[in-house]
């Protein structure tokens, strides 16, 4: 089976230039790290107005189709990215719409000029539980009930990490026409 092996670094900058070892799974890239990671995708380099200009800076590392270079299967844990470019002084990168209900149309007319992007680079890899951030940000929910002000950097890794479980999922219920045995309550079949 041929599979992504993913850097082991302690950041994206790292995962690029010379990782600690490179591994598909967790256990793997626990091994390797001898201590704690996650599995986190982070942007690293400049920003490029085009993609052509980007594609250019990272050949070799990205599939470009306009030469047809793909990497090995091995190889592919970069991708380019195209991100909203927040200017200075903007705290959102595009404010709230809010209806207008003016001459029979709900929404207001489209701006004129797209917001600006960028393109990036993004680098999937295990990260080192000792890295410069902390490995989890607290749950959304939790923070929300706690009430704490949070920096933005926080907010972005409370939406940046997957959903987790409040407690283990239950079993799964069975169907309007399905039974239980009574001699085997472990089989479910059809009720006729």
């Amino acid at each position: 089976m041929t599979a992504i092996l993913y850097p082991v670094a302690a950041n994206a900058e790292q995962a690029l230039a010379r990782p600690l070892a490179r591994a598909t799974r967790e256990r793997e890239a626990r091994t390797a790290a001898r201590e704690a990671v996650v599995f986190t995708t982070d942007p690293t380099g400049p920003a490029f107005a085009t993609r052509e200009a980007a594609l250019a800076a990272y050949a070799g590392r990205v599939e470009d189709e306009r030469t047809g270079f793909t990497p090995g299967i091995e190889d592919r844990f970069c991708k380019l990215v195209e991100q909203l470019v927040i200017e200075p002084g903007r705290t959102a990168p595009l404010a709230p719409v809010t209806p207008t209900f003016e001459d029979g149309r709900r929404w207001p007319e489209p701006p004129t000029q797209a917001p600006r992007t960028a393109w990036r680079l993004m680098v999937s890899y295990w990260r080192v539980a000792s890295a410069e951030r902390p490995i989890e940000a607290p749950q959304a929910r939790q923070a929300r009930r706690a009430r704490q002000s949070l920096d933005p950097e926080t907010l972005r890794a409370i939406a940046r990490q997957p959903l987790r479980p409040v407690e283990p999922q239950q079993p799964l219920d069975i169907g309007l026409f399905e039974v239980r045995l009574p001699e085997r309550p472990d089989i479910v079949v059809p009720d006729e």
